[in-house]
Parts: C-alpha cells; sequence; structure tokens
C-alpha cells in the first residue's frame, strides 16, 4: 500500500471499520493525533441500533467519543481534544467535518469515497503532516492506493508481527543432523533429578534456551522419544521440568492412545488438573476434537471430576448460509456439530467396528452429562464444575473469546481448539483472532498450555486435495 515518509506531526484517520474491530483503538497511535471525519461518526449512528456485537460495539465506541468531549468546549475541539494514553503521551482527537466537500472525480456518492475525498481534503489543508488513512478495508485501501492517498492496516490489534508465527508450544531435538547431538548434548546445564508424589521432575541449572517458556513440551524425539517433559517454571539460570505421563500403550484416555510426542503431550495437558486452560492448534485430522472429548469424558464420566461437558463452537458458514434453524437451542447447533457426532461415533466404535453412538440408551446416558451450546448465549454465566470445550477457536474475535473464557467459574477446565489456517470470519487473520490472542497472552501463565499438533491422519484423496486444488 501507499507509504510515505513520516513527518514530526502524523494525522491518521481512522475508518469505521477500524473502531469497530477494535474501540479502544483511539489509545493506541502514542503521541500522534487522531481523525474522525464525519462519514465515519454516521457510519456508527447507522451501526448502534440492535443486539448484535456490532451495535455493542458501535454504542461502545460512542460512549468512549462522549466521555472525550462532555468536558470540551468548541475551541476545545477545534484544537483538538488530548487523548490521555497508558504510555505517557497525549495526542490529540480531531474531527473533520466539510460543508463544501466536493466529491472525487468519476467515483460514486459513497460512505468509502466520501471518506477518501475527506482525506484528501485534510491532506491539502496540512502540508505540514503526514496525513495518513487507516483502514481494514482491503478493497478500500487499493482505491486509496490509486489515488496515492497514504494508507496503512490497522496492526496494534496483532497478537504477533507478520514476521513471527504462533508458538508451537513444542521444542523436539530430534537427532535430525549428522552430528547426533542429543537433547542434553544441546543444552549446557547441570541436572538433578527428584521423586514427589509419583512425579519425576529434572532441575536445571546453567543456560535455559530463551524460547522455552512455561507449559511448553521439551521432548528428543517427535515420535519414539525417550525423554518428554513439560516446563513447570523457568527463569534465565534455571528451570523445573516434569515428566509426561506416557499414554501411548496401556495409560490411555477413554481408550485413545498417543500416536506421537505432541499427542501424548496434548493428553498430559487435558488430565493435567493444575491446567486450567489448554489451547491445541492443528491441521484437520491432527485429533483435537477427538482428544479432547476423551479427555472430558475420562474425567466426566469415570473420574467424576466434572459434573457436565459443554461443547460450543462458532456457527460460521464455510459457504453460503442455510437460512433460520427450527427447533430448541441445542437442535438449532446441531448442523454445526458435525464433528462432535463423527467423532463420537469413533470414540464408542469397538474391536469389532460396530459403534453405539446410534444406540438411544447411550445418547441419552452421554447426552444428560454433554450440553450443546450456541456461544452467543454464553453471556453472563458462570460455569462451574464443567469441562468447556470451544470448537473452532480461530473464528472468534479476542473479545468474543475472552467472554467465553471469563464464564469460568469453580472446577472448571477451558479446551480452545482451532487451526488458524483456516478462518471464516471477515476481517480476522492468523495473527488477530481470538485463538492468537489466547495464545500469545497465555503463553508464561503456570496454569496453561497450549500445543501445536502436526500428525496428521488422513486419507490419500484429503491429502491429494490440499495438494493438488
Amino acid at each position: 500500500m501507499v507509504r510515505l515518509e513520516k513527518k514530526a506531526t502524523r494525522l491518521y484517520v481512522l475508518d469505521t471499520n477500524v473502531l469497530i474491530h477494535d474501540p479502544m483503538a483511539l489509545y493506541h497511535f502514542d503521541e500522534h493525533d487522531v481523525v474522525i471525519p464525519m462519514t465515519v461518526l454516521e457510519e456508527l449512528d447507522k451501526h448502534k441500533n440492535g443486539i448484535r456485537d456490532i451495535a455493542r460495539t458501535a454504542r461502545q465506541v460512542s460512549r468512549t467519543l462522549s466521555d472525550l468531549t462532555q468536558h470540551a468546549t468548541f475551541d476545545d475541539i477545534q484544537r483538538g481534544i488530548p487523548i490521555p494514553r497508558a504510555n505517557g503521551h497525549s495526542g490529540r482527537l480531531r474531527f473533520l467535518c466539510y460543508d463544501d466537500l466536493k466529491p472525487l472525480d468519476n467515483l460514486e456518492a459513497s460512505p468509502d469515497n466520501r471518506l477518501l475525498a475527506e482525506t484528501c481534503r485534510l491532506r491539502a489543508e496540512r502540508p505540514d503532516a503526514s496525513v495518513i488513512l487507516i483502514s481494514k478495508d482491503i478493497n478500500l485501501r487499493v482505491k486509496a492506493a490509486a489515488l496515492k492517498v497514504p494508507v496503512e492496516d490497522y496492526l496494534s490489534d496483532r497478537a504477533f508481527d507478520d514476521s513471527e508465527a504462533m508458538i508451537e508450544g513444542a521444542q523436539v531435538y530430534a537427532d535430525t543432523d549428522q552430528r547426533g547431538t542429543s537433547l542434553w548434548e544441546s543444552l549446557n546445564v547441570e541436572v538433578s533429578v527428584e521423586r514427589v508424589e509419583h512425579h519425576t521432575f529434572y532441575q536445571l541449572k546453567g543456560n535455559i534456551p530463551r524460547e522455552w517458556h512455561v507449559g511448553m513440551l521439551v521432548a528428543d524425539s517427535e515420535n519414539g522419544a525417550e525423554f518428554e517433559a513439560i516446563v513447570r517454571e523457568i527463569a534465565p539460570s534455571s528451570a523445573r521440568l516434569q515428566l509426561l505421563t506416557n499414554y501411548r500403550q496401556h495409560d490411555g484416555v477413554w481408550g485413545v492412545h498417543a500416536h506421537d510426542s505432541r499427542q501424548n503431550f496434548t493428553l498430559n495437558l487435558l488430565m493435567d488438573s493444575d491446567i486450567d486452560l489448554v489451547t491445541i492448534a492443528g491441521n484437520a485430522g491432527t485429533g483435537k476434537t477427538f482428544m479432547a472429548l476423551a479427555a472430558a469424558f475420562q474425567q466426566t464420566l469415570d473420574a467424576k471430576l466434572f459434573e457436565r461437558v459443554v461443547f460450543t463452537r462458532a456457527p460460521i458458514p464455510m459457504g453460503e448460509d442455510i437460512g433460520f434453524l427450527p427447533g430448541t437451542e441445542e437442535e438449532k447447533m446441531s448442523p454445526w456439530m458435525g464433528a462432535f457426532h463423527d467423532n463420537m461415533d469413533n470414540l464408542l466404535r469397538n474391536e469389532e467396528g460396530e459403534s453405539s453412538w446410534d444406540s438411544g440408551a447411550t445418547r441419552q446416558l452421554i447426552g444428560s452429562r454433554v450440553q450443546i451450546r450456541a456461544p452467543s448465549f454464553m453471556r453472563g454465566r458462570t460455569l462451574n464444575d464443567t469441562f468447556l470445550i470451544i470448537d473452532e477457536a480461530q473464528n472468534f474475535t479476542p473479545k468474543q473469546l475472552k467472554a467465553l473464557i471469563s464464564r469460568a467459574g469453580r472446577n472448571t477446565k477451558i479446551v480452545c481448539l482451532g487451526n488458524v489456517g483456516q478462518i471464516d470470519t471477515p476481517y480476522l487473520t492468523a495473527n488477530t483472532c481470538g485463538m492468537a490472542a489466547v495464545v500469545e497472552r497465555f503463553r508464561d501463565w503456570p496454569h496453561a498450555g497450549h500445543i501445536t499438533l502436526k500428525s496428521v491422519e488422513r486419507s490419500r484423496l484429503a491429502l491429494a486435495a490440499e495438494e493438488l486444488l
């Protein structure tokens, strides 16, 4: 997009979608000024009615603008209203209102085109400043670039930069090089081992790798690992690791066994009572939902650690919407629960290949402990003694996922499943979606764990489709 050499004074013109996407965007431009055109105020006014998230956000933005302007005089508004910011800087809020605004040549009258005209007029009036349009709308940014208007995307909502990637939650020291360097040869540390209440801990002292963080997997191989541990405590010169339980063979979870180190780590996170929040990323077929459901039923039906399992997901269609659905809340959510029913069918399949999921008695038994809920109706609830599974978490915004996770009450475990490579929600990307925000914010919290699964068990046709289509 069109950029320029930025001058000391910068005026950032915000599009409506920036404020809708992040109502606190006004406070994220350091010491620079923020400009709100009249076109944006009119669009906010149109969006404020209703009970949808976009209406709530529009009202929140309006309240923020009202708080900033309620004690300002007309002269203050003309000079710019100071915006206090957390970093100590204080930019100014300005409004654009032109009585004689001329439309751009050969462009129809639309909000986007009026916004471009207002930006061009401001740029002509302020040659001493860098006037930059900020928008989440790709088409508007392309039009601005064609008109040689400096334009940028809104970047302050990103959990990490484009040059980075979401953490994998694992550090695997595989013997892939010719030197055959092992885990302990790679680390310059002193190791002591202790046994505490049937658990084995490794205390490391020395140069701890900078990429390590609390709640991550450390292993010496992807598949046939001899050492697999979770980082419990970490400091610049010390770390405390706990050996994982081996769920590959005899110690399965509700009949489910791990096939590699990452899946074994996943089952350990799901079964660990000290871990309250688990985030599992990975492509389709890596076993995210399968393992989460197995751990949920193991701890709910067998161990009685939880009273119920709540399963929810973002009802975002992949293609055209099919319209309104009849029935109760669970019946309306049924079309979105294909992953749940498919995995239940596999979990309840015996050695002869027969599944009892179609049995009425089985569905009644499990259904008494399983609730399928729409995320739209979760606001205001407090979930106690609950194993909450949030599927397709990448389709939630950070605000929506925060609302769901904050429902956690006494003795509640939350599992977020998702693939940031498959996002169907407009304006969300791999580094701005709720899944990325949760993983990044909770990476150093001792009661959270994240893993990115890589092993894929898929048919030849599915693999060929991804490669050829």
